[in-house]
């Protein structure tokens, strides 16, 4: 039997849960400023893409595509940034990132672009259930 699915607490403290995925547990960054996505497949040891097996590998970049066309649903964007980084928390994870032009950091990154803004009192988690309607997630 495989060890419990651990997050890291830096990916735990910056998100809320949206819902699990076959694979990946799907999290939503705490910054208002961009509708922002994390998806972290649920196994422990993983650092790079090509840690999982190809069939996970697969996988992945399906739940991938099928969490950015739920976010440009909700959110819509003028372009969906997708990224794989890890240079600071080495657990797999991939952002999906919905960007409209003249958004607080564009066109550069959004990483490392000034401070996370709080999302007001019920913003996030009406986020969260469109998303989590729009994914049939309960």
């Amino acid at each position: 039997m495989s060890p419990p699915f651990g997050l890291d607490p830096r990916l735990a403290g910056d998100t809320l849960h949206v819902g699990d995925l076959p694979l990946c547990r799907l999290l939503l960054m705490r910054d208002r400023r961009y509708a922002w996505l994390v998806l972290v497949p649920r196994r422990d040891g993983m650092v790079e893409v090509a840690d999982l097996p190809p069939d996970e590998r697969a996988a992945l970049w399906r739940e991938v595509d099928t969490a950015g066309e739920a976010l440009r649903a909700v959110a819509p964007c003028d372009k969906l940034n997708i990224g794989a980084l890890g240079n600071i928390v080495r657990q797999l994870h991939v952002h999906v990132v919905a960007r409209v032009a003249g958004d607080a950091a564009w066109p550069g990154p959004v990483w490392g672009h000034g401070a996370a803004e709080a999302y007001a009192d019920g913003e996030a988690e009406r986020r969260v259930d469109a998303l989590r309607a729009r994914l049939g997630l309960s």
